[in-house]
């Protein structure tokens, strides 16, 4: 079960603001990440996030299982995704225009962070 981590340019100094835009986030209608193609069976499935803030820098950490391009679709269909996407425009550093799914869509695949390492129980040589 893979972790991908998106990040974001802010502006420092406003962390505690930032801080109360994902307080009242507004979480998916649901976990299951639809196929394309409307099978049955879901793409993946979202297992959790976490954000965290540092002076000017902001990441995302999604845990979740499946096809990644599924949670970028999945996230760009949900409101509560465009409207804190809007609420923090005032504190990009760099602005971008993520008001339609294909843009939103396009923005998280160009700001997913390169992976170096995931270890897990799992991999873990005397597991």
């Amino acid at each position: 079960m893979p972790y991908a981590a998106i990040t974001y340019r802010v502006k420092p100094g406003f962390e505690d603001e930032i801080a109360a835009i994902f307080a009242g986030f507004q979480r998916v209608d649901t976990p299951d990440l639809p196929s394309l193609q409307g099978a049955e069976a879901p793409a993946g499935r979202l297992l959790g996030t976490g954000v965290f803030i540092k002076d000017d820098v902001l990441v995302r950490v999604i845990h979740y299982e499946g096809e990644f391009a599924a949670v970028g679709r999945h996230m760009a269909a949900q409101k509560g995704v465009h409207t804190l996407e809007e609420e923090l425009l005032p504190y990009l550093a760099e602005e971008r225009d993520t008001r339609s799914d294909a843009d939103f869509a396009a923005y998280f695949r160009n700001a997913t962070m390169r992976t170096i390492a995931q270890l897990t129980v799992d991999t873990h040589p005397n597991g």
